[in-house]
């Protein structure tokens, strides 16, 4: 894995900021303090501090492979060691490099008698490089994991949307089959015509069957294909409105979200009625919601159906699987008429 320090230029530049602070108060504690001149506090300063920051970088990829041992022992064997040798190597170095580069015997005798807080300063930089990478490997793997479950938790969302969606056309199939069952012994040439708008119906829903989201536009063409196969059979008994202008058209909705619905409106409606039944379809939209309104009449002499019915608890599922939300789905029943509202947040 990259190092987090290098590999992106704004902790690079926090990382350059942090130690230019440090590298100014080693400055000003030798020259301000230990009264050393300016050019030989410049260079103390400069080059334990840059050679500890380049040198502190590495320690990255021990502390990330030590990430995937378990064993407490061994992983402080290895810090133990490699503090040794790392800030065993960063004295040395920078000892040896002053030392024969500066010829100051007041310097020189500084250095010597400062050992003892730069090997304390190079534990405390050891140990705070340590900790903070350690912070960093756990924030990337807990990061990691939130996402791994985000994708998951996405995947089985999308099967169980997929699910409910599959459920819909079998259900729409097996009664419209029926339908052409008993039409071609009362009516040969509307069963051929149901047939035939059958197919259109099917080719259009599998052209658009990977589809989770469509417009109302779309999902409309859909619907208007299933209402002209059941007008079919119903005849004059079955009357459709849309009340939906251009601004709804183009609103986004969960593909199949609306057949169920309509199913529900024909059976609970029409199947029970001699008389027109009217199938309205009012949409409203304002800045976060497209409101779709589909309202029936039916007789209320006929006898009611108790429950929601599988359409609706399967709309209503949907729409909480995809919105998280449970009250976008409404149903209102007076005397002689059934209205189902739905809510679909248009603000992503």
């Amino acid at each position: 894995m990259l190092n987090p320090i290098t590999s992106n230029s704004k902790y690079l530049i926090n990382y350059a900021m942090v130690w230019s602070i440090i590298i100014g108060a080693h400055f000003a504690v030798l020259h301000w303090y230990y009264q050393l001149p300016i050019g030989i506090s410049v260079a103390d300063s400069l080059l334990f501090n840059v050679f500890f920051a380049f040198l502190g970088i590495s320690l990255w990829y021990l502390v990330r492979y030590n990430k995937s041992n378990q064993n407490f022992f061994v992983i402080f064997s290895s810090h133990v060691i490699s503090s040794l040798l790392l800030i065993g190597f960063w004295l040395i170095s920078g000892y040896l490099i002053l030392k024969y580069t500066i010829d100051d015997v007041h310097y020189l005798s500084f250095m010597d008698s400062s050992f003892p807080w730069r090997i304390i300063s190079g534990i405390f930089y050891y140990s705070a490089f340590v900790l903070v990478y350690y912070v960093v490997v756990y924030y990337q793997d807990i990061q990691k994991k939130v996402k791994q479950e985000a994708n998951l938790k996405t995947l089985i969302k999308e099967a169980e949307l997929s699910a409910l969606k599959s459920q819909i056309n079998p259900h729409f199939l097996f009664n419209s089959l029926n339908s052409v069952s008993s039409l071609t012994i009362t009516s040969p040439e509307k069963a051929q015509e149901m047939i035939i708008k059958l197919s259109e119906y099917l080719r259009y829903s599998l052209s658009n069957e990977e589809q989770q989201i469509t417009t109302l536009k779309t999902a409309l063409d859909n619907i208007k294909l299933y209402l002209e196969i059941e007008k079919i059979r119903f005849g004059e008994r079955l009357n459709f409105q849309f009340n939906c202008d251009e601004k709804t058209l183009i609103a986004k909705i969960p593909a199949m979200i609306l057949q169920p619905l309509f199913e529900n409106a024909i059976k609970h409606g029409v199947y029970e009625s001699t008389e027109t039944i009217n199938v309205i379809l009012d949409c409203n939209i304002d800045e976060n919601n497209l409101e779709l309104s589909l309202q029936n009449d039916f007789d209320k002499e006929a006898k009611s159906t108790k429950g929601e019915g599988i359409g609706l608890k399967n709309t209503r599922e949907r729409l909480f699987l995809i919105y998280k939300k449970n009250d976008l789905l409404t149903i209102n029943k007076s005397v002689n008429t059934y209205q189902v509202s739905i809510k679909i947040p248009q603000n992503g």
